[in-house]
C-alpha cells in the first residue's frame, strides 16, 4: 500500500488543504493528515481542536487517516510507513522553503520522496493565516474552509478569543453570529 503523509499544523484547515487531500487519494492508497504539535508558530487552535476540525472535514474520505503528531515529521513518516511526504504549492514563494525542507527531509531519510502538488487555481491566494486574518475582523469566509471550520472560528472570535496565532489582533467588529 502506499501510503503519503501530508503534515501541517491546519491552523484552521481550509479549503485549499482539502482539495489537496482529495487529489492526494487519486495518486496514494492512504494520505495521513498528520497534524503537528511542535510549531514555531502560535496556533489559533489547540492541538485537539486542529485535529477534531480536519477529521469531521475529512469524515467522508475512506482513504484518510488524520492524526496528531511531534518531533520530526520525517520520523513520523518513517514510523507510519509512509513512502512519500505531501506537499502543497501555492506560488513562487512557496518553492524555496519547500524545496530546503524537501532536501534537508531526503538528507534525514533518503527512501521518503516529497511530492509536490500544485493547488487548485480557487485556492491560489488563500492561507490559513489570510483565513484568519480575514475572519478576526468579522469577514465571511465561509467558501474558504469547511463548515466546521468556519463555525468554530466564528465561535472564537465572538467570544473575543484572539491571540498572537491571529495576523490581526484586533478584536471582530460584531455584526456575526456563530452559526
Amino acid at each position: 500500500m502506499r501510503t503519503a503523509l501530508y503534515p501541517g499544523t491546519f491552523d484552521p484547515m481550509t479549503n485549499g488543504h482539502l482539495s489537496l487531500v482529495r487529489r492526494a487519494c487519486q495518486v496514494f492508497d492512504q494520505v495521513i493528515v498528520g497534524v503537528a504539535d511542535n510549531t514555531p508558530k502560535r496556533p489559533l487552535f489547540t492541538l485537539e481542536e486542529r485535529v477534531d476540525m480536519a477529521r469531521e472535514a475529512l469524515a467522508g474520505e475512506s482513504q484518510v487517516l488524520v492524526e496528531p503528531f511531534s518531533g520530526l515529521t520525517v520520523d513520523h513518516a518513517v514510523k507510519r510507513g509512509a513512502c512519500a511526504l505531501l506537499r502543497g504549492l501555492r506560488a513562487v514563494s512557496d518553492v524555496e522553503y519547500e524545496f530546503q525542507l524537501a532536501l534537508m527531509n531526503r538528507r534525514l531519510h533518503r527512501p521518503i520522496q516529497t511530492v509536490f502538488l500544485m493547488t487548485d487555481y480557487q485556492w491560489l491566494y488563500i492561507s490559513s493565516t489570510i483565513v484568519k486574518a480575514a475572519a478576526s475582523h468579522g469577514a465571511d469566509v465561509r467558501e474558504l474552509v469547511p463548515d466546521g471550520v468556519n463555525r468554530r472560528l466564528m465561535e472564537k472570535y465572538a467570544k473575543g478569543e484572539v491571540r498572537q496565532g491571529t495576523p490581526c489582533l484586533a478584536p471582530p467588529y460584531g455584526g456575526f453570529s456563530p452559526d
